[in-house]
């Protein structure tokens, strides 16, 4: 039997990723008995607060990957932690699950930036961790996005099973890796290995890193009764056919405006599953854009 870390000598670190790692600033905060590390892009600008971006579950800065060229181009300075628990970073202190990430990373933006507010995204675990983070500390943000976010309370069970892989031989670990990323990730099978395997490659890099595999906060409604108290405009991004709702994607627009104060909308993406950034990466970048400009009142 092969180990996780065998199975990742298989699938080198793509290219696409190491090229924008170099070109990134590195810093760090403190996070646990280590550091939670941060990569940052682009050139502030008067003004203009930091886009910070986080990523999902089994992930790691890397989920940002199709988007960080197209965002700094459009003038945004980019800050994206690798989350407590995953990637380079430390684990928390304490506890397994979103609500531990919330004191780091409030540590964390206000050793970063101060008094400055940021404007803030988060993808899928990462959107309940930004918004468990607002809620406790509602001054770090002038405006939150949430992409693909679970634990809005629509969903009555749970709408995708995950293969296994750890226990597997080197052949069965990548088979499961594929199933995984089609079963819940994507909507079109083809881009697991487009693009020179990037999805396939990244993904098998983030998952053996993740130290905090007992997630149980998403299957809740943990973001939209976190949400009730986030007073700042928050909009929400899907793909359409995000396999974590399924059927009950209709459902979120309703159960948002029920739980956030000052929701502004929430945009569909067609042709996308649940890592809508990465399926439909100029589709997003519209909406993304769309969502920030009418948040800061532009």
């Amino acid at each position: 039997m092969v180990t996780a870390a065998r199975a990742l000598a298989t699938l080198p670190v793509p290219a696409q990723v190491l090229a924008l790692e170099r070109q990134a600033r590195r810093e760090t905060t403190p996070c646990g008995t280590g550091d939670m590390v941060w990569h940052t892009w682009g050139t502030p600008r008067d003004g203009v607060p930091p886009l910070v971006l986080l990523h999902g579950g089994s992930g790691s800065w890397t989920h940002w990957v199709r988007n960080i060229a197209d965002l700094v181009d459009a003038g945004r300075e980019l800050w994206i932690p690798d989350l407590p628990g995953f990637g380079d970073s430390a684990s928390p202190a304490s506890g397994g699950d979103a609500d531990a990430l919330a004191g780091p990373m409030a540590e964390g933006l206000r050793a970063l930036f101060g008094p400055r507010q940021c404007d803030l995204v988060g993808f899928s675990f990462g959107g309940l961790t930004a918004g468990l983070l607002l809620a406790a500390h509602p001054e770090l943000a002038r405006q939150l996005v949430v992409v693909g976010a679970p634990a809005m309370g629509v969903v009555p069970q749970r709408q995708v099973a995950l293969k296994a892989w750890r226990h597997l031989p080197e052949a069965a670990q990548i088979a499961a890796h594929r199933y995984n990323l089609a079963a819940l990730m994507l909507e079109d099978e083809a881009l697991i290995d487009a693009l020179d395997g990037l999805a396939l490659g990244l993904h098998v890099a983030n998952v053996v890193r993740d130290r905090m595999p007992r997630r149980r906060l998403a299957h809740t409604d943990a973001l939209a009764r976190a949400l009730s108290r986030v007073d700042c405009p928050v909009h929400a991004i899907y793909g359409r056919s995000d396999a974590l709702y399924k059927e009950w994607i209709g459902a979120l627009e309703g159960a948002y405006a029920d739980a956030a104060p000052d929701f502004r909308g929430l945009a569909l993406i067609d042709g996308a599953g649940h890592w809508v950034q990465f399926e439909r990466p100029q589709a997003f970048m519209q909406a993304l854009l769309a969502a920030l400009r009418a948040g800061a009142g532009e």
